[in-house]
C-alpha cells in the first residue's frame, strides 16, 4: 500500500512551481499526495477539487468566512442607513434581552467595530481550521508544511491530533523578509521547529543562517526547474504581440512585480539602454506604480507590460529574450540569500542574465559564465551590463551556449532524487 502525504500551501496553487515539482516527484515515486491550498473567490473557474495530470490531488479550501461576511455586510448596511441605525437602537433600548432579535442586533452592532487586523485574523484562522479539517480526513503517513504560515496546521495534524512525521519546507527566510518585520515570526519559528522531523531550506546560505539561529542545519533542496527544451517548441512572438520592431532586442523581466526586486531601477535604466525594449511579464502590488513611472518618463515605447502567464507556458515567452533580469535589491536577508527560480528559468531558455551580485546568484552566473553580475541598486550599472551584451553579440551568444551546458546541472531531475530520499529516510 502506498504511503499518503498531506501537503499544505498558503496560496491558490496556480503558479507555484516549487510545490508542483515536489508533489509531482512524490507521486512519481509512488506516494499518494493531497495538496491542500486556498480557493480564490475572485476566480470562480478555479477548481476546488482537482486531479492533476502529474498524479496528485489538489483540494482548495474556502477563503471566505461566511459568518464574518454576513456580519460585515449587515454592519455596512446599518452604517449607511440612519433608519437602520435607529431601528437597532430601538431594539436594544427595549431591554427584552431574551429575544433572539436583540442578540442579532448586538452581533451586527459589534460588526461595526471590527478592525481590519481583527477581520484578517478571523479569516486566516478560518482558512487554517479548514486546512486542519481536510488534513484529518484521511489517514496520512506524512504531513508537509510549505513555509511558516502552514506549519501550525502541520503541527496540529501531525503532532497534536496524530503521531505522524512532519516536514517543514521553508521556501523563504521567515525571520528576515519583506513584509515580515515583526519579531513574532522568529519566536514562532523557534517554537514550531521543535515539533518537526525534518526541515528543508532552499540553499546552503540559508541553511547556515538557520543553523546560527536554531542550531539546526536543514536539508537543502535547491529551487531548480524541470528540464525543458524550449528550442524544440514554439514561441509566443513578443515582437508581434507588443508591436515591437523585429530589430529591437527583448530585454525581459518575468516574475512578481513586487517591492525590492529592483524593478524601479530597471525602468530608470531603460533610457540608458542603447537598443531594445524592456518587457515585464507578471503582476503584483507595485505594477501600477511602475506603469505610472513609465508614463511620467514618456517611456511607453521602451517599456511594455504583459500580465502573468501560466507557468507551463512561460518558457514560450522567455525564449524571445536577448537578456533576462534578476536584479533583487538587498532589503532583507531573504533577498540577499536567494537562489532564484527565475535565474534557472532563463538558463533553461538559453537566455543570458543580468543579475545582482548576491552570493548564491553570483556563484552560478560567474561559475557557469551565463551572464553578468551588476550593482542591482544602480541603474547606470544595470545599463552598462545590458549595453555590453548589446555591443558584443558574440559574447552574448557564448553565454547563451553556456546555458545549454549549465541547465544539465541545475535542474530538478537531479534535485528530486535528494528530495524523495528525505521521505524514504523518514519511512525507515
Amino acid at each position: 500500500m502506498s504511503k499518503k502525504v498531506c501537503m499544505f500551501v498558503w496560496n491558490h496553487f496556480t503558479n507555484d512551481a516549487r510545490v508542483l515539482r515536489e508533489c509531482s516527484s512524490l507521486a512519481e515515486a509512488g506516494f499518494e499526495v493531497d495538496l491542500i491550498a486556498i480557493h480564490d473567490r475572485k476566480n470562480p473557474d478555479l477548481k476546488r477539487n482537482e486531479r492533476r495530470k502529474e498524479g496528485f490531488n489538489v483540494i482548495r479550501v474556502n477563503n471566505q468566512f461566511p459568518l464574518l461576511m454576513m456580519l460585515l455586510g449587515a454592519a455596512r448596511r446599518i452604517k449607511s442607513s440612519i433608519l437602520l441605525q435607529l431601528l437597532v437602537l430601538v431594539i436594544l433600548g427595549l431591554g427584552i434581552w431574551k429575544l433572539p432579535i436583540v442578540t442579532i442586533a448586538l452581533v451586527i452592532l459589534a460588526g461595526l467595530f471590527l478592525t481590519r487586523p481583527v477581520r484578517t485574523f478571523m479569516v486566516r484562522g478560518y482558512i487554517a481550521s479548514q486546512m486542519v479539517k481536510y488534513g484529518l480526513k484521511k489517514k496520512y503517513d506524512y504531513y508537509h508544511s510549505n513555509d511558516l504560515n502552514t506549519l501550525p496546521q502541520g503541527i496540529t495534524c501531525a503532532k497534536i491530533l496524530r503521531r505522524k512525521k512532519l516536514v517543514y519546507d521553508s521556501h523563504e527566510v521567515q525571520t528576515d523578509r519583506t513584509g515580515y518585520n515583526s519579531p513574532i515570526y522568529g519566536i514562532m519559528e523557534k517554537i514550531y521547529i521543535k515539533f518537526t522531523d525534518v526541515m528543508i531550506a532552499e540553499n546552503h546560505t540559508r541553511a547556515k543562517y538557520t543553523e546560527e539561529l536554531y542550531g539546526l542545519y536543514p536539508k537543502v533542496i535547491h529551487n531548480y526547474p524541470f528540464v525543458t527544451r524550449p528550442e524544440h517548441s514554439g514561441a509566443v512572438n513578443l515582437h508581434e504581440k507588443l508591436n515591437i520592431p523585429a530589430s529591437e532586442p527583448i530585454l525581459l523581466y518575468q516574475g512578481g512585480i513586487q517591492v525590492g526586486r529592483g524593478l524601479d531601477k530597471l525602468v530608470q535604466a531603460a533610457p540608458m539602454f542603447k537598443r531594445g525594449v524592456l518587457v515585464f511579464i507578471g503582476d503584483g502590488r507595485i505594477k501600477p506604480e511602475l506603469e505610472q513611472m513609465v508614463k511620467e518618463k514618456g517611456l511607453e515605447d521602451r517599456v511594455k507590460f504583459i500580465p502573468k502567464v501560466p507557468v507551463d507556458d512561460l518558457m514560450h515567452y522567455t525564449k524571445n529574450a536577448y537578456v533576462g533580469f534578476q536584479v533583487l535589491n538587498n532589503i532583507c536577508f531573504n533577498h540577499y540569500s536567494a537562489s532564484s527560480n527565475k535565474l534557472f528559468e532563463y538558463m533553461m531558455s538559453a537566455v543570458p542574465v543580468i543579475a545582482c551580485s548576491f552570493p548564491e546568484i553570483q556563484r552560478v552566473v560567474e561559475t557557469e559564465e551565463v551572464g553578468l553580475c551588476v550593482d542591482s541598486h544602480d541603474p547606470e550599472s544595470i545599463a552598462k551590463g545590458v549595453n555590453y551584451l548589446l555591443d558584443h553579440p558574440e559574447e552574448r551568444e557564448r553565454m547563451s551556449y553556456n546555458c545549454y551546458e549549465a541547465r544539465e546541472k541545475y535542474n530538478w531531475n537531479n534535485e528530486k532524487e535528494i528530495f524523495v530520499q528525505i521521505y524514504k529516510e523518514l519511512a525507515s
